[in-house]
């Protein structure tokens, strides 16, 4: 049996999973993505296949429509969001699907943390300076020690941030209205957007659903401290790009870190990037060979179970 792999982490370590693969009795075959296949794409080539390990493209009804009526029987959605992923119509459709969850925690944190760094520091855009300008710059940043960060989102991805963040003095609370306690990780739990206004850092960690879709938007502006720094390494359409735009050009937002945004690729013309002290991710915050390792041989497991009872 033959599985599309359409997920840009795993095909740049492809060669590390042929003999995975084969040990299943499986051919994988990567499919020619940077970083999705459209709809039109996934419907001529899907029904070849038997399998699909699917990274962020759009894994709509319409394209498992068209792959059953070819080879398809099961897929797995490599990774945690499942945002772009029709599970209503593989139930209607009779494909068995999952995803692989609660694996990237601690590698989205490692650049959330990173980002906050980036951005209290002003690290990247004397970076660019000195590289791309032949300049000097030293610009004054902020300390952490006496900040007060919040986090948006209290799963994996968000605990994780958490822990991060108090290992570095910083105060911090937390959104999420399915919050839980986790021992040895004690925050206050707010409730979306109270107490905006003493935020120093707001970081979004958390899955977009319709709940989450723009929930910072420009009502949220007159909410929020004068020169908070904004990181996003959930998914873009969590912010509303328009109302950043507005809160950067004003000074009510600082600087913005995001690794994620409405349309991807970042378009050329983005007014976002005008905004020098701003810091730009390719929605890359899970991609570390280790943990694409781990994720891929699981993804692998998790379509071969599902073939072996097709």
């Amino acid at each position: 049996m033959r599985v599309l792999v359409t997920c840009p982490p795993m095909l740049g370590l492809y060669h590390e999973f042929e003999d995975i693969f084969a040990q299943h009795g499986l051919e994988g075959v990567p499919a020619q993505v940077t970083q999705v296949m459209n709809e039109a794409e996934l419907k001529e080539i899907l029904p070849e296949y038997d399998g699909w390990i699917i990274g962020d493209d759009p894994a709509s009804r319409s394209v498992f429509e068209a792959a059953t009526k070819g080879k398809l029987k099961a897929a797995v959605k490599w990774g945690v969001g499942v945002d772009n992923v029709d599970f209503k119509a593989c139930e209607d459709l009779g494909i068995p699907i999952t995803n692989t969850p609660g694996v990237f925690g601690r590698e989205v944190a490692d650049v959330a943390l990173a980002y906050v760094l980036g951005l209290a520091r002003e690290t990247y855009m004397i970076d660019r300076e000195v590289r791309l300008n032949n300049a000097w710059p030293k610009p004054s940043g902020v300390s952490l020690w006496n900040k007060k960060a919040a986090v948006v989102g209290f799963g994996d991805i968000g605990r994780s941030t958490v822990k991060r963040l108090k290992a570095f003095d910083l105060d911090v609370v937390v959104y999420d209205p399915f919050y839980k306690p986790v021992d040895g990780l004690s925050v206050e739990n707010k409730i979306w957007p109270a107490g905006l206004d003493d935020v120093d850092f707001l970081i979004f960690t958390c899955p977009l659903t319709p709940d989450t879709h723009h929930m910072f938007n420009e009502a949220t502006l007159s909410k929020l401290k004068p020169g908070v720094r904004i990181v996003n390494v959930s998914r873009g359409p969590v912010i509303k790009e328009s109302a950043l735009l507005k809160a950067l050009k004003d000074g009510t937002v600082y600087s913005a870190a995001l690794d994620v945004f409405e349309v991807e690729p970042l378009g050329p013309d983005s007014e976002l990037r005008k905004f020098e002290r701003c810091i730009f991710g390719t929605h890359n915050g899970s991609n570390s060979v280790d943990a694409v390792r781990h994720v891929s041989q699981l993804a692998i497991e998790k379509i071969a179970a599902f073939l072996k009872d097709a």
